[in-house]
């Protein structure tokens, strides 16, 4: 494993005086209090994968499921009765196969190709935040935090308007599920959200203090910039989140080797259900598999198990957004070539029809799948798209070359919070989709009492038009790069159009 997995990867720290530094490319490819964990421990050793068994929902697993999984040498991790989906562990090659037969399971599937790792306890470390002084060193401009002026972004979509009519509820929540959250960045800490953070990298909630914390990983960084990009504090330091009036809760997926596995996501979807989440932000693809076929057995039940989930959350009232990907697929296309699954594993040269195997979350129903748009306001040279995918837009970065912004923002990139109290630039659709999650936490805080549908329902709505570019030619090579179909009101590259934050407080 060589390059992490978020959707994008793009980061450099930012110090505090030196706001034009340069991104290097890192390349992309970022609970359960009603769940019953059973009475034994969960070990692994060097042949045990994790699995998902998903039964009928409601009664929590039978006797008859619970001794055939134990029967097939599984060790239940935890049960989400909620959802019918129980976590397993097992070193039997032929668990899966095994347990698809038993009465009451309906699928079940390893999560993972490569052996269980054992977790670190001490991973998620004490970040460094940077002194009063050191920030104080920043001369802010009247009205603006020390490096708004930096961030194209917040214009972009309204953001800077909407603040003048307010910066949010801090009855509000927006999870970042993710790779941890630093929470003692003097950006964040004003914001966040303990209660409704979490670990859930093995699949069950850790609620040990600290442990969503980012760990020191290539990618550690990522949750972290996400979540400045949301909520980050106007309190006259650093910059300005879109919704910097409330709060941000961290709950870590990514293991130390930034792997986002199926367990993990199930965890987060159901502890941001459980713990009054109003929006989860999700800037990661499900691994080991870019894209899961519902015609493979193992993959179809992870489908399932992450379905169940995310749907459990939304009918909770939460709205999940997420980022659409960074490869230039055509998401609507007849069939794309996906290299790079299992990526935990040897990657098979695979050609997969995208209506049949989905990209986990951006293609589970009922999620808000994002595009990116660059300072010129037109689709991300990276950015995935597709007529009937594609919800909204938002700005995500692009290349200088590309789309370059205007002064006095000589990044193309996002700014976001850095781990240890500093800031940095990022470019993908994971800067995208937590835009749009702070427009909806804004939408949420000026209706209080709207459901999640209707939370979606007022940010499309509300969201400005944009039309196909057409011809799309980002590098100006004089060949077409994308094709964009569909209407101005709703096509496969910027859906039904670029979020509005101003908008989403005045309508």
């Amino acid at each position: 494993m060589t390059a992490p997995r978020m959707r994008s990867r793009r980061l450099v720290a930012l110090p505090l005086g030196m706001v034009t530094a340069t991104a290097f490319a890192l390349l992309p490819n970022v609970t359960a209090s009603a769940a019953e964990a059973a009475p034994q421990t969960a070990t692994a050793d060097a042949t045990s994968l994790s699995y998902v068994v998903n039964i009928a929902t409601g009664q929590g697993p039978t006797a008859t499921v619970k001794k055939s999984i134990a029967g097939a040498g599984g060790t239940i991790v935890i049960a989400y009765d909620q959802i019918g989906v129980i976590v397993v562990h097992s070193a039997n090659p032929d668990f899966a196969r095994t347990i698809r037969k038993v009465p009451g399971v309906q699928s079940a599937g390893a999560t993972r190709t490569a052996p269980l790792a054992p977790q670190s306890t001490t991973e998620a470390g004490t970040p460094k935040v940077l002194s009063a002084r050191e920030v104080a060193s920043v001369q802010a401009a009247e009205g603006q935090d020390p490096l708004e002026p930096f961030q194209w972004d917040l214009p972009a979509i309204k953001a800077d308007k909407a603040h003048e009519k307010t910066l949010g509820s801090r009855e509000v929540t927006v999870a970042v599920i993710d790779t941890g959250v630093d929470d003692t960045h003097p950006d964040l800490a004003p914001n966040f959200n303990r209660e409704a953070s979490v670990n859930c990298v093995s699949g069950k909630p850790n609620t040990t203090h600290g442990a969503w914390r980012p760990g020191t990983s290539s990618g550690s960084a990522h949750g972290t910039h996400v979540a400045g990009e949301i909520a980050a504090a106007k309190n006259g330091i650093g910059m300005t989140g879109v919704a910097p009036g409330v709060q941000v809760a961290g709950i870590k997926v990514a293991d130390p080797k930034d792997y986002v596995y199926t367990e993990s996501v199930v965890c987060g979807f159901v502890w941001a259900a459980e713990h009054h989440v109003d929006i989860t932000n999700n800037s990661y693809y499900t691994d080991p598999w870019n894209y899961n076929c519902l015609d493979d057995a193992d993959q179809k039940a992870l489908v399932d198990a992450v379905v169940r989930a995310s749907q459990y959350a939304e009918r909770k009232g939460t709205v999940n957004v997420a980022a659409a990907g960074n490869e230039r697929h055509d998401l609507d296309a007849d069939s794309i070539a996906d290299p790079a699954s299992p990526d935990d594993g040897t990657p098979g040269d695979r050609v997969i029809d995208p209506h049949k195997c989905l990209d986990l979350p951006p293609q589970l129903p009922g999620v808000v799948t994002v595009s990116a748009t660059g300072a010129k306001g037109i689709k991300s040279s990276f950015s995935n798209y597709g007529h009937g995918v594609i919800d909204v837009a938002a700005p995500g970065g692009d290349s200088v070359r590309y789309q370059p912004p205007a002064s006095p923002a000589a990044n193309g990139g996002i700014l976001g919070t850095m781990p240890g109290g500093t800031w940095g630039y990022a470019v993908g659709t994971s800067m995208a989709s937590p835009h749009v999650a702070g427009v909806a936490a804004l939408i949420k805080s000026t209706h209080p009492h709207a459901t999640a549908g209707q939370v979606k329902a007022m940010l499309y709505a509300q969201a400005d038009a944009t039309p196909c570019t057409d011809p799309y030619d980002i590098n100006s090579d004089g060949k077409i790069d994308a094709v964009c179909k569909g209407s101005k009101n709703h096509n496969g590259f910027y859906g039904v159009g670029i979020v509005n934050a101003l908008n989403a407080v005045t309508k």
